[in-house]
């Protein structure tokens, strides 16, 4: 470990990486040995085969995508391999979020029969649709389900299930598009050895693809991985870490023409513009629109056809951000009038479906406590979305109480339902049962889990430099499971306090903190003065708790301090 400087030893000591080996395998990812062989998952031969018979024999092929930041990049991995095959014989369909809701729909499979469709390829989606996997089979048409959520007791009888978390596959917690990407790492290895043809009878070739070609849809894997909230560990941290090389220098006109609005320099792009500035704009396009708008500004080769998406997409979003506003005020107002239980379920006939999982993320947060949130869609059936604080699963929350759910799905930290009309009133009461009775006492849970924030280390405000900075990046990309690095720095003053944001909204904070080392700035977006462990002001001395953060905003390059907390 003595060939790598003491900030960063420390902090992979504090992660339980103690010898160089494990450091070397950490710190350096490598797509050979950390990506595993995607046969290894139980239905991936079937599934290869059927596509390729599909291919050679002209079938129409339906991807049904999920609506979000995984299912869709995953619709444009697929997409892109077809495009690179030249087959044309397929479609991208994404089921519009407010209307037909979450996972494959009996309506959608009738309209893909009448189109002649014989195969659907699922993104994100699927494991639970034993119902619509049924009538499609019936229907002639084949389904290979490719999904990450957690399955119900009894499995879909699709042709094909890939999902890690139905058979052996060693990386348990890849995201829908981590899933796909293995796909199609899978057709490649199959399509170049054999020189197998699309048209028998034409004895025409595939496109010559070269073996790693895949490589170049790891920007849409590691868009996915990053903003999908699955841990950055094993594959996934090797599917996050090249990912990020190549969103740094992809040539999807969309992505580019996005960024460049949004003033990010690409070639120097983080995880955190990923997760805080992309992410939200490719979701927001379900939210308040149309998903098909996000799968074609990603898919997009005519840069003025995805200048036109982005301006529309930045549009929808500052109308998302006001219309949560709104109901985070009424949210507010409801629960400082009421006795909150073990679980937060709170709801409005009124309130928009499609945004309801921010809001469950933002009550989530303020509470530290399992929140559910509803609305009525536009078919008048109580849907929602529910987010955990990391205490208990709410699938498991959610199977436990089963009888009050019409339909459910998600995984560990994130789901959403659908509310029996006649049990939504009782919905609170029953899971706070299932809380107690899964978890015990909660604040007993808390200290088993170790959920209170803790710094890794404590430094000076001297420290902040470019020679840590460039230590500490070498454990990037952050994310769940390998959290950014947290120092507490002690005994700091604070210097100056500055309100900025956009068009004057003063919604974000600058402060500049000293210590007898250093003087470094430091910022905290959608803040205000009362926004952490105590009310702050200027020339106090304070306990700061912090990340390094490197800004190119505006093609200036600043090393400055992320705030996390002031005590």
């Amino acid at each position: 470990m003595q060939k790598y400087g003491e900030l960063l030893r420390m902090l992979l000591e504090k992660r339980g990486i103690k010898d160089e080996a494990q450091a070397e395998v950490f710190l350096n990812p490598s797509y050979k040995r950390d990506l595993h062989d995607p046969f290894l998952m139980r239905d991936m031969n079937v599934a290869c085969e059927r596509i390729l018979e599909a291919i050679k024999n002209n079938e129409r092929i339906v991807i049904y995508a999920d609506y979000d930041c995984d299912g869709i990049p995953g619709a444009v991995i697929l997409h892109d391999l077809f495009t690179k095959l030249d087959y044309k014989n397929y479609e991208v369909y994404i089921p519009q979020r407010n209307s037909e809701g979450y996972g494959l729909n009996s309506e959608a499979i009738e309209i893909f029969s009448k189109s002649n469709a014989k195969l659907i390829i699922t993104i994100d989606l699927g494991i639970t649709a034993i119902d619509e996997v049924a009538q499609a089979n019936g229907l002639g048409i084949d389904v290979i389900i490719t999904d990450h959520h957690l399955p119900h007791k009894n499995l879909p009888k699709a042709l094909a299930i890939l999902n890690p978390k139905v058979d052996s596959y060693p990386e348990k917690m890849l995201c829908g598009a981590g899933v796909v990407f293995k796909l199609v790492q899978g057709l490649i290895q199959k399509i170049v050895p054999q020189g197998l043809v699309l048209d028998p009878l034409k004895a025409r070739p595939f496109p010559t693809i070269l073996d790693g070609w895949e490589k170049w849809m790891l920007d849409m894997a590691g868009l996915a991985t990053l903003s999908d909230m699955v841990p950055l560990t094993g594959e996934n941290r090797a599917i996050s870490y090249f990912g990020m090389k190549v969103l740094r220098k992809s040539p999807r006109p969309g992505l580019i023409k996005l960024l460049a609005k949004m003033k990010v320099d690409q070639k120097y792009m983080s995880e955190d513009d990923v997760s805080f500035m992309i992410t939200p704009k490719i979701n927001v396009a379900s939210r308040m629109g149309d998903p098909v708008k996000a799968y074609e500004l990603l898919s997009a080769k005519d840069e003025a056809q995805a200048g036109a998406i982005v301006d529309y997409l930045l549009k929808i979003n500052d109308e998302r951000k006001t219309m949560v506003t709104g109901i985070m005020r009424e949210v507010n107002k409801k629960l400082s009038v009421r006795e909150t239980k073990e679980v937060i379920v709170i709801g409005n006939g009124e309130w928009r479906v499609g945004v309801l999982g921010l809001v469950a993320g933002k009550i989530c947060d303020e509470y530290q406590k399992p929140v559910f949130v509803w609305g009525r869609d536009e078919n008048d059936a109580i849907k929602g979305s529910c987010r955990s604080d990391g205490s208990v699963s709410v699938v498991e929350l959610m199977t436990e109480a089963t009888e009050h759910f019409s339909d459910f799905g998600g995984h560990e930290l994130a789901g959403g339902f659908t509310v029996r009309n006649d049990k939504i009133h009782f919905l609170e009461d029953a899971l706070s049962v299932v809380f107690l009775k899964i978890c015990g006492k909660r604040q007993d849970l808390k200290e088993i889990q170790g959920l209170a924030l803790k710094s890794d280390l404590t430094i000076n405000l001297g420290q902040v430099n470019m020679k840590n900075w460039n230590e500490i990046e070498k454990m990037a990309p952050f994310g769940l499971a390998n959290h950014k690095p947290i120092f507490l720095f002690e005994n700091v003053k604070i210097e100056k306090i500055k309100k900025f944001g956009k068009n004057g909204s003063g919604e974000h904070l600058e402060i500049i903190f000293s210590d007898s080392l250093g003087k470094v700035k430091a910022i905290s977006f959608f803040s205000t003065v009362d926004s952490f462990k105590r009310t702050i002001s200027g020339g106090e001395r304070v306990k700061l708790l912090a990340s390094f953060d490197l800004s190119y905003f505006g093609g200036k390059k600043e090393l400055r301090l992320r705030i996390i907390d002031i005590i």
